[in-house]
Order: structure tokens, then sequence, then C-alpha cells
């Protein structure tokens, strides 16, 4: 058990030490290439003096960058989208503010005791920078650099939630308008459903069951959004789940989101228990194949998937109460996908007919340890 937990805190800290490190390139870029633009364009007017000292505001410029970058990749960006996810707008809009806030007024006065301690040759801590620096925060550059970063953080915020909507990636493609246009595609399908899930909404009532189903969808995101794999729709106490082949088969991310999912709702089943007396119990199916994909709708577009391997997971997925099995996959990909995260292995289900297909098809599950 700690092996599996280490595991999977791995695959989270490198998830999140990734997103850091892009975060702090993109703001760092973003932050040179403001200070470059305003540079050159107080250049060429002429508006610059002799007295201007190129190299102290270029690494003032360079350390408000870093430092906004390791802060807002590290913490603040994180904080938010969890104020977003668990909080109404208005309360997570005043909290982020408030964030933004205090953010702005460290990395400033950090930038701004650099830059005027070089520029008075004075220690940062000498009366006459303190003050320099406290007039810093009356002056029009740090009323701009305020308005401009908190655009640059929403900015972050919105690609981070797009993220969160479609899965990892698709954010570039649905901004170069990839699926405008219907194209062929193969992808791996993932169909996930709560056991017994009529019962649990007879027991728990309507409010509760929600509640319960918007829990265990929070939970389990985690284990979608690090193994890469897309939310493609959530139909009651269904979700559906895709991944691009190459995302899905690399170090068997596609099935290794199953066994993060339930290795999430085994360590918080003691708050499912407090607060539900349940537990919930989930089964899955896996295939994979060629679907239609594009952009879909008019009043509230998204992006839809079509074609027989859709519905070919499905049927593999209710079937897993018959063989008394948590997880079955197609031999079809299970062939395709060898490279299966470590300790777990395949076993061979024999071959099965499902409902609306003409041929028996080939079933495999899969076992930890």
């Amino acid at each position: 058990m700690n092996f599996r937990i280490t595991q999977y805190n791995s695959r989270r800290f490198w998830f999140y030490a990734k997103r850091a490190f892009w975060i702090l390139v993109a703001w760092v870029f973003i932050s040179n290439l403001l200070f470059f633009y305003e540079y050159f364009t107080l250049k060429s007017e002429g508006i610059l003096s002799s007295a201007f000292d190129f190299e102290s505001s270029f690494t003032a410029n360079l350390i408000v960058g870093i430092t906004a970058g390791l802060i807002g990749g590290l913490f603040t960006i994180n904080l938010m989208e969890q104020w977003l996810r668990r909080h109404a707008f208005w309360k997570a809009l005043i909290y982020i503010i408030g964030t933004y806030i205090v953010g702005a007024l460290v990395i400033s006065t950090i930038g701004a005791l650099y830059f005027n301690s070089e520029k008075l040759g004075l220690p940062f801590y000498h009366s006459d920078v303190l003050m320099a620096t406290q007039l810093f925060f009356s002056t029009w550059l740090f009323l701009k650099n305020f308005i401009v970063w908190l655009f640059i953080v929403i900015g972050t915020l919105i690609v981070l939630i797009v993220n969160d909507k479609y899965g990892p990636g698709v954010f570039p493609d649905y901004l170069m308008g990839r699926y405008f246009h219907p194209k062929h595609e193969r992808r791996i399908f993932m169909f996930a459903d709560i056991k017994n899930a009529t019962g649990i909404a007879e027991t728990l009532g309507e409010e509760k069951y929600f509640n319960f189903l918007k829990d265990f969808f929070r939970h389990i995101a985690p284990a979608i959004v690090q193994t890469r794999g897309e939310v493609y729709q959530y139909v009651g106490d269904e979700v559906v789940v895709s991944w691009k082949m190459k995302q899905g088969l690399r170090g068997g991310n596609a099935i290794q989101c199953y066994f993060s999912m339930r290795r999430i709702i085994n360590r918080k089943s003691h708050k499912y228990l407090r607060k539900y007396g349940i537990v919930p119990e989930f089964k899955v199916g896996y295939h994979f194949g060629p679907v239609m994909v594009g952009e879909i709708g008019q009043i509230k577009r998204d992006i839809a998937f079509s074609g027989d391997v859709l519905n070919t997971t499905a049927r593999i997925q209710s079937i897993c109460n018959e063989l008394d099995v948590k997880i079955l996959a197609s031999k079809e990909f299970a062939n395709i996908a060898y490279k299966l995260p470590k300790g777990v292995k395949k076993i061979d289900m024999g071959k099965e007919q499902l409902r609306g297909k003409a041929e028996e098809i080939g079933l495999v599950t899969y076992k930890k340890g």
C-alpha cells in the first residue's frame, strides 16, 4: 500500500511540478516581452534619459517575473483554481482578488527594493531605499503593472479551467479551431459507472445523492488529469473519459487512471462513510478505435465524438457485474496497451457476446500486485 501511495504521490508531484514550470516560463517570457516593448517604445520616442540604468531595470524586471512565476506556479494559481471549484463564484472571486493584491504587493516590494538599492547604491534596508520603495506604490507604473498582471493571472486561470473541462492539451486545439471541421481520430475510451447507483439514490435522497456524485467526480478528477485524460461527458452517475492514443498508452496512463481513481476513493472512504454512510464503488470499461470528432452545438458549443467505439466501450463496461470484475477491457485494446503501470497484470477473461454485436469479443481484466 505504501508503494502504491508513493507512486500516486510521485505522479501527482510531477504533474504539478510540470505545470508550475510552464507557468514560470510563460510568465517570465511575458514579463520580458512587456519590458522590451516599453523600452524600445520609450527609446524610439526619445523619452529615456542618459540616467536610465538598463541593467538594473532589466534585472529588477527579471526578479519580478521569476518571483511571480514561482509564487504563482507553486502556490497562488493552485489556490485560486481550488477556490473556483469549491466555492460559489462570488466568494471565490473575493478570495482571488484578495490573494492577488497580497501577491502583487509582495512581488512589487521585492522588485522595487532591488531597483532602488541599486539606483541609490545603498543596502535594501536603508531608510532612503525603503522610502523610495514606498513612493513607488503611488506611481502610474505600479498601477499599470498591477492591472497588466491581473489580466495575466486571469488568463492563466482561464487556460487551466478549460483544461479541467476538456483535459490537458485540448485548449490549444480548441483555440486553433482544430475541431471546427469534423475529423477522424483514433482514441481510447473509458466508461466509469458507480455500482448500485439507483439503490444509493433511493437511500440518500435527491439532494444528498447529488452531493455524493459531485464529491465523487471532484475526487477522481486529479486521477484523470494526471494521466492526460480528457473528460468527454458526465451522464448521471457515469463519466466518459478519452485519451489520444499516444498519451493514453504512454506509461500505461489509461489503465493507471482506474487504479489512481480507486486509490483516491479508498483514501477518502472514511469521509464518505461519515458524510453519506456509503463508499462509492465503480466499474470501468476500456476500448479504442476510430471516431469522428468535431465542435457541435450553436447555443452551447462542445466537442463531440461519434463512432461505434463508444457503444462497444459502454457494452464492455455493462458486463463487469456479470463477470464479477471492476475493470474490463477489450483484448484488442489490451494488445496495444502492453506497457502497464508497475505491479499491474493482465488476466484473460475469454470471449463474450456483447449486446447488439454480431460477433463475440475477447476481454481482459487487470489486477494489482
